[in-house]
């Protein structure tokens, strides 16, 4: 299975969509309440209600022909065409950026399992090198509930862009309908924070936040 750089590079595209019109800086200590997103792909996600959402739907068909013309594969050709971006949201100025994918089982006619989610989750994270300079990163695994999940905490900067500095989070996970990523660009501690907070549910299991205090307990085998 060869689809690694599929979510990767959809989060690539989201990236200047969220710098456009950066929106007034609020502490995530202040957020008004929160709001929930759910997805046809089995799983929820609740962000503080003065994070704005980005309508990022009329740039996906372009990405989607780009990954496509340069796919190596007919996997990643099928995943490209079946790539779905579940929610886009911002923050702040600069902006930190929150990107949710999902890669349907249905539609690309393969369903994934625990032993496929490194590769998947690591061809995410590959493909950001694609725009940003790369450091200190680190993983990690963990499950909740019935699902397993891999992370990756990385120090990163645009390229050509070296006076904003991020946090970049990946959070791949399986779920029964699909692969789902959540992928982060955090300018400051506190939106990190929200992004790790946010709740989640899955397949209609209890919620919970989406990134445990122990995620990089266990590193990947």
């Amino acid at each position: 299975m060869s689809c690694r750089s599929i979510p990767a590079l959809l989060l690539l595209m989201s990236i200047p969509l969220a710098a456009q019109a950066p929106a007034a800086h609020t502490p995530a200590s202040h957020a008004p309440g929160s709001k929930t997103h759910s997805s046809d792909f089995g799983f929820s996600y609740s962000i503080p209600s003065d994070w704005e959402v980005v309508d990022s739907r009329a740039t996906v068909p372009t990405v989607q022909q780009k990954v496509e013309t340069e796919a190596t594969s007919e996997d990643e050709k099928k995943g490209a065409a079946c790539i779905r971006q579940a929610l886009t949201a911002r923050h702040g100025t600069p902006a930190s950026v929150m990107v949710v994918v999902a890669l349907p089982f249905d539609c690309f006619g393969q369903t994934m399992t625990e032993k496929d989610l490194s590769g998947f989750a690591a061809g995410a994270s590959e493909g950001l090198k694609k725009t940003f300079d790369i450091s200190n990163p680190v993983h990690g695994v963990y499950k909740m509930g019935s699902h397993h999940f891999w992370i990756e905490r990385a120090t990163g900067n645009l390229r050509g862009h070296p006076e904003v500095q991020y946090t970049v989070e990946t959070v791949c996970g399986i779920l029964k309908k699909g692969a789902v990523c959540w992928m982060d660009m955090s300018t400051d501690d506190a939106a990190l924070q929200v992004f790790e907070h946010g709740s989640v549910t899955l397949d209609g299991e209890a919620p919970t936040a989406l990134v445990p205090a122990n995620a990089f307990d266990k590193k990947p085998s």
